[in-house]
């Protein structure tokens, strides 16, 4: 793996920013040009501390950033952290196996630039630009990052189950999710890219295994060996709910395009990972990248712009947090 390199070391591919009619005009790449000079060093350098010191910081780190984006748009309401006055978004159960190396990298980079630039970063910035960072640090394209949101001033429970794909959904319902937020399928196939990075959990994918139907127990578009490894891997998933595969079998710690490449030989871990390799609105796009790592790498440093930039706050539709995981008025 990349871990031990600077992030701007890795391969780097220089986007133009698209005109996104749902970005913000008070976005810009200099947001903090005046008010806080050295935001991008202090965040390179925090994350690529964290990063060497745990290689799984960068699949954590996208992963919430997803879920935050598609979750009422890109405002940190993520992050905040469950209390016994409101059920926030950490409180749903799709929500529960976020990976705690994600919220820690936030909260080192928040207190860092709190020394330097107090009550001026917000949270929802440095989540944007941290992600970024990490996927150049392992490997991935860089992009640039329109910065200027302000934090959410909520979090509800009740926002995360609808807008968020989940390993029953038909293909359907997915597309129709991604299309929900401004993407196109070939859009949307580009941004799941980001499973070339993590794991998931056996309880994720463990209908594939077991009861995939009542004639058959695996699904049979999963490769047959593959299968019996998992079905021995996640043997005792339900007492034990830590259990967890890798979503690329080979370079999971890698960003590359090797995630499509598995996807072609029936190696998606997920159903609906898997389902993109057999559906013909998606497959040709698989294909692709599978084929053209360059073409992935474009098309992802695209999707991720998009997606960054999904019903941001500006002005005082939002604030800036003093600290990540609270509000800075305690709701009731």
């Amino acid at each position: 793996m990349a871990t031990s390199n600077s992030p701007f070391l890795s391969v780097i591919i220089f986007l133009s920013i698209p005109l996104l009619s749902h970005s913000q005009p008070q976005l810009s790449l200099d947001y903090y040009k005046t008010t806080c000079p050295d935001f991008a060093n202090i965040v390179t350098e925090t994350v690529t501390t964290k990063q060497i010191a745990t290689p799984t910081t960068a699949a954590a780190t996208l992963r919430i950033f997803f879920h935050d984006c598609m979750v009422d748009g890109c405002d940190a309401s993520v992050l905040i952290a469950p209390n016994k006055f409101n059920k926030v978004e950490r409180d749903n159960e799709l929500d529960h196996t976020l990976p705690g190396d994600g919220f820690d990298v936030v909260t080192r980079t928040k207190t860092a630039l709190e020394l330097a630039c107090p009550e001026t970063v917000s949270c929802a910035d440095i989540l944007a630009q941290v992600a970024r960072d990490l996927v150049v640090m392992v490997g991935g394209p860089n992009y640039p990052v329109l910065l200027g949101r302000k934090d959410s001033l909520a979090s509800q429970l009740n926002d995360v189950e609808p807008n968020l794909p989940q390993p029953n959904m038909t293909m359907d319902h997915i597309i129709n999710l991604f299309e929900s937020k401004g993407f196109t399928v070939h859009e949307m196939v580009a941004v799941v890219g980001a499973h070339t990075l993590g794991f998931a959990h056996c309880s994720e994918f463990a209908d594939r295994l077991y009861h995939y139907d009542k004639s058959t127990p695996t699904d049979p578009d999963m490769n047959p060996k593959y299968a019996e490894a998992l079905r021995k891997l996640c043997s005792n998933y339900t007492k034990d709910p830590t259990m967890s595969a890798f979503l690329d079998l080979y370079t999971p710690g890698k960003f590359d395009n090797m995630y499509y490449q598995n996807l072609l030989k029936g190696l998606g871990l997920l159903s609906t990972d898997q389902m993109m390799a057999e559906d013909p609105r998606t497959r040709l796009f698989v294909e692709r990248y599978a084929a053209n790592q360059t073409a992935f790498f474009e098309d992802f440093a695209e999707g991720m712009q998009k997606l960054g930039t999904i019903d941001v706050k500006t002005g005082d539709e939002g604030n800036v947090r003093r600290r990540c995981d609270v509000f800075n008025t305690v709701r009731t």
